[in-house]
């Protein structure tokens, strides 16, 4: 069961961090990221999603890691790293939730809320 959670929520976290390297490139996104005030992030605000983009995948690499997919290169369990992660996408769900954007409240907040959920299914497993 945690490998599968672990893969469902790794794709996840890639899927949104290919949808930060599009905002990052200049694709009209940006109602759906960062309080959805740009349609075009702005070139300084495009540096936040390339590290919005390189945070998911170390997010999706951990839970690959955790659910001994990929070999560890860690030298302490990644247990840790997934309930930080769970209590993150908490605080980001809720966030979400105030978010001026109609659009980024009504598709991020559900993504986000799902990945959350999973997170903690993963940890309490």
């Amino acid at each position: 069961m945690v490998t599968f959670l672990s893969i469902t929520v790794a794709v996840l976290f890639l899927l949104i961090a290919i949808f930060q390297v599009l905002l990052a490139l200049g694709f009209p996104l940006g109602e759906f990221a960062l309080g959805g005030f740009h349609k075009v992030l702005p070139k300084k605000w495009r540096f936040v999603s390339i590290g919005n983009a390189v945070i998911l995948i170390l997010f999706a690499w951990i839970f690959l890691q955790h659910a001994y997919i990929l070999e560890s290169i860690l030298p302490f369990s990644t247990h840790v790293f997934v309930w930080i992660i769970a209590i993150f996408l908490a605080l980001n769900s809720i966030a979400n939730l105030f978010s001026v954007s109609k659009k980024e409240k009504y598709v991020m907040t559900p993504l986000s809320a799902a990945a959350c959920i999973l997170c903690f299914w993963i940890a309490l497993l």
